[in-house]
This record gives C-alpha cells, structure tokens and sequence, in this order.
C-alpha cells in the first residue's frame, strides 16, 4: 500500500496537535496543549535530532510518526527512535502504520541509520504483534530505563 508522508513544517502545527493529544490521550499521557506545542516546535522548525511527518494528506492527515536520533556504539553508528507512532482509530487495519514504518526506515538508511527503536506497552500486545511482524524484537536482556533532566 503506497501512503503519502509528509515531513511536517511550522505551518503544520494546528494539523498535529489534535493528533498529537488524541495519542496521549490514548497512552494515558498528560500534558497541556501548550507542553505539546513546546515539544512540536523545534521538529518542525528542522532541528538535526529528529522529525515529524504526517500521514496521509497534508490537508486532513490521518496519524503522524516522530522520531529522535542518537548513537549507538554497540550497534556500530547512528540509531533512531519512533518516539510516537499514531493512526487514528478509523485509519487503522489498512497498512498505514506498516507504510509510515517502511518509509521512515528506508529514509534513515539513506541517512546512513544503523537501527531504529521503539517502545511499547507491555499490556498493548496489538501493538507488540504489530511491531514484531515489521522486524521488530525485544531485547530481552535489557528494557528502557529513563530520566528526566
């Protein structure tokens, strides 16, 4: 299935934002609107860490995937992580998720990225199904551990 993915810009925001809240508020995140446009800004103003794009039309999107980069000695260079993956509940079971995935690796591998992250529920076993069939694994020897600064 051939998905539009747009790299979102400033003029995106307004498009972002209810999806955005719409994620959190199904992980059960929360933050204020003005914390996520905080955090939305500087992805779509470009800065070299990361980048949001949206999927579907530019007009009237249906999710959005965002990603940070990082490094990765162990895996030998540049890695990422799918911070936040989202397709709206009527969207879904038609490949757009699998699509966004496909796209997002294939750029970073042009960009020279040795691996790609992610994070899932451990009660969300739709979405650990999901992932595993994209190539995904569990690290079994380790889990995520984070710090806030």
């Amino acid at each position: 299935m051939t998905v539009l993915l747009t790299l979102a810009a400033p003029e995106d925001l307004d498009r972002l934002l209810p999806l955005v809240a719409a994620y959190q508020d199904f992980e059960g995140i929360e933050t204020s609107e003005a914390f996520r446009r905080a955090a939305l800004v500087p992805l779509l103003d470009g800065t070299k860490l990361g980048a949001v794009w949206l999927i579907g039309p530019r007009a009237a999107p249906v999710g959005y995937i965002a990603m940070g980069l990082g490094w990765s000695i162990e895996l030998g260079g540049p890695d990422a992580f799918v911070d936040e993956l989202f397709v709206l509940p009527e969207a879904r079971g038609q490949g757009v998720g699998r699509a966004a995935l496909a796209h997002l690796s294939a750029e970073l591998k042009v960009r020279g990225v040795v691996a790609l992250h992610l994070e899932v529920a451990r009660d969300n076993r739709d979405a650990q199904r999901f992932y595993e069939r994209e190539g995904f694994q569990a690290r079994d020897r380790y889990f995520l551990m984070t710090r806030q600064l």
